[in-house]
């Protein structure tokens, strides 16, 4: 059997980015060969990855790139199982590589995007990280002019697309919907439903109940009005400026806000609450 050095070991987790028992037992298993037992960890690495893609995964990074002339811009959602391994450098590299090729692309598509060797490096992240780890979303805005904003946290971003303008007021823009979350551009544009189902709330409401039905029906329009001005981007106090409306910061950079997309990691994920406690008092009671 081929001696296995130190140097051999060294030179495969270089190449590998795994641990130094699995290298030393790869490099065991293949005769000291290392690009075998590259191969053979590559093999691995898609099995694990397979074993774990049940697994829920609703953490990780929302990371952007937007192109220097601001004509456009991509947004990729990349999840983890765990905070912890949202912030492994490699997970982040990762995300990184996936986000320039999605750039590169002007991907739209997750499949198309991670088609080839992609998977082959999201597969070897799943085997040195030891959890399921998917790119969920792809975003691609543009046309006019882009900007974006991610949080602090990398787990919420924006991209907001400006009519006229400049990239700076975009990216101003695109903050403040990090943070207040609006749900359309204009409140014209709030689908019927919705308003609808608003109503619905407002009608049960204890103080509406006494009320005559010509004054009922004029709280409920105050009311709904309310509601559209909170829930509509331009009508929002301005996060940077709460004594100006977002749409005017909009017209005194000579834009329009033409649309916006906001991602939160995980949103839409169901998770699995699990009881450990009850997990262990099953063990230690089995």
């Amino acid at each position: 059997m081929a001696k296995i050095s130190a140097a051999m070991v060294k030179d495969l987790r270089d190449r590998t980015g795994l641990g130094m028992m699995e290298c030393k037992k790869a490099l065991k298993e293949a005769g000291g060969d290392i690009e075998k037992a590259i191969e053979e960890l590559r093999k691995a690495s898609g099995m694990k990855a397979a074993k774990k893609a049940g697994r829920t995964a609703a953490e990780g990074v929302v990371v952007v790139k937007v192109a220097d002339d601001s004509s456009y811009a991509v947004a990729v959602e990349v999840n983890s199982e765990t905070d912890f391994a949202a912030r492994d450098e490699g997970f982040l590299a990762f995300a990184n590589v996936v986000l320039d090729k999605a750039f590169a692309d002007k991907a739209t598509d997750v499949e198309a995007l991670m088609a080839g060797e992609l998977t082959d490096t999201r597969d070897a992240l799943v085997q040195k990280i030891g959890e399921n780890i998917g790119v969920r979303r792809v975003f691609l805005v543009e046309g006019g002019v882009v900007g974006a904003y991610v949080h602090s946290n990398n787990k919420i971003a924006a991209l907001v697309q400006l009519e006229g303008g400049n990239t700076e007021t975009a990216k101003d823009i695109a903050m403040h919907v990090t943070a207040v979350n609006p749900q359309v551009v204009n409140k014209e544009d709030m689908p019927a439903d919705v308003v609808d189902k608003e109503k619905e709330i407002i009608l049960a409401q204890p103080d509406m109940a006494s009320k005559p039905a010509e004054i009922a029906e004029k709280m409920v329009i105050g009311r709904i009005n309310k509601f559209l001005a909170e829930n509509s981007l331009v009508e929002q106090a301005f996060v940077k400026n709460p004594d100006q409306k977002v749409g005017q910061v909009a017209k005194d950079a000579g834009a329009t806000i033409s649309a916006f997309t906001r991602i939160e990691v995980g949103e839409g994920i169901e998770v699995e609450e699990v009881d450990f406690a009850a997990e262990v008092a099953a063990q230690l009671n089995g």
